[in-house]
């Protein structure tokens, strides 16, 4: 390597050193208590048809949410992995000129729509205004809704048509779920919310929960926000469910969650995370027999991570410099010494040759 080439490459390593920050860590009792926290998620399922994917969260201080739909977004499809459709879940429901009333008559106009839960009300000013709100009014009840063509809103809303028409299709679910920053689970469970009241329709579309496949494959995993350098390991990570042995069950992810906070180098905090994982696959088999679907098991660690950026401080720097700068010298020292006394001692031995 020639003078200059030299010259460059320490000036550039010194450049490196001042100019660009370094990340310091430490570690903290985490004393944060009652936060909440974004779970940001994208998941494909490649054979079940988003009609069937719920979305459950309960944690260990007894919250508990089903069928979540708020700030969810599902894509319909095909068995080449083209979307069909795109929407954001619980919207998009058609109209109806004249829908049935609660009380019993039809839509009349400049009239508030308040729609008939067909005896399952629990007040006389309770509205089912879609299928679903009459599905949960009758599940209350513990009825059995056996005939769904029956239900105005369900009829309007094409519901057992939509569930013909994505058989054999697949579904991209993305989004988040807000939840309490203490231990607990979210899981996609398929076809949970046709249980109880549709139990005749997955009779009907052989939709039973040992024909479903839960092979999924996650695109995008994070606990709260984004920072630099996070690794998020769950990241493309695929599972395969083999169908020649015709197994269904309960995939497993058992996340440990580090808390972190990032500070850059203008001094602004980013409030996040960090998380471990391993996996297991449960058979459905035995007694109880444990629900088809993908399940994430989360837990916090009590300790923190602290990611600094810090510059390199100029009297730090000018050590370095120091530093480099002597031990150049004494390299040199050396090499001088070894060449000075080795071309003495053949002098030497070529005098004593010429004596001889």
């Amino acid at each position: 390597m020639c003078s200059d080439a030299k010259s460059e490459y320490v000036l550039g390593g010194l450049k490196r050193l001042y100019l660009y920050s370094a990340t310091e860590s430490k570690l903290t009792v985490d004393t944060s208590r009652g936060e909440r926290l974004h779970i940001n998620f994208d998941v494909t399922f490649p054979a079940l048809p988003c009609s069937l994917v719920a979305i459950d969260t309960m944690d260990v201080s007894g919250e508990q949410h089903y069928d979540i739909r708020h700030d969810i977004f599902k894509k319909r499809i095909d068995h080449l992995g083209n979307v069909i459709e795109s929407r954001k879940d619980g919207v998009g429901s058609p109209k109806i000129e004249r829908p049935l009333q609660n009380h019993g008559g039809r839509l009349d106009h400049n009239e508030a729509y308040c729609g008939s839960c067909y005896g399952s009300e629990e007040s006389d000013d309770q509205c089912c205004n879609s299928c679903e709100e009459v599905r949960d009014a009758y599940r209350k009840k513990g009825w059995a809704l056996t005939n769904v063509e029956s239900i105005d809103q369900c009829k309007r809303e094409g519901f057992v048509q939509r569930l013909k028409d994505e058989q054999g299709e697949g579904c991209n679910i993305h989004g988040f779920v807000d939840v309490n920053k203490v231990a607990g689970n979210f899981h996609f469970a398929p076809g949970k919310h046709l249980d109880q009241s549709f139990n005749f329709l997955q009779d009907m579309l052989n939709f039973q929960p040992e024909n479903y496949n839960i092979s999924h494959k996650i695109n995008k995993l994070s606990f709260g926000k984004e920072f630099p350098g996070v690794v998020n390991p769950l990241d493309g990570v695929e599972w395969k469910q083999e169908q020649a042995t015709g197994l269904t069950g309960m995939y497993q992810y058992f996340v440990k969650v580090v808390p972190t906070i990032y500070t850059d180098i203008r001094g602004r905090k980013i409030h996040s995370n960090q998380f471990s994982v391993t996996e297991h696959f449960r058979e459905a088999i035995g007694f109880p027999r444990p629900p088809p679907g993908v399940y994430f098991f989360y837990e916090f660690s009590p300790i923190k991570v602290d990611f600094t950026e810090e510059n390199t401080s100029l009297l730090h720097f000018l050590t370095n410099i120091c530093a480099i700068v002597g031990g150049i010298f004494t390299v040199a020292g050396i090499i001088d010494s070894f060449v000075y006394h080795g071309h003495r001692a053949i002098k030497k031995k070529m005098e004593i040759g010429k004596l001889g």
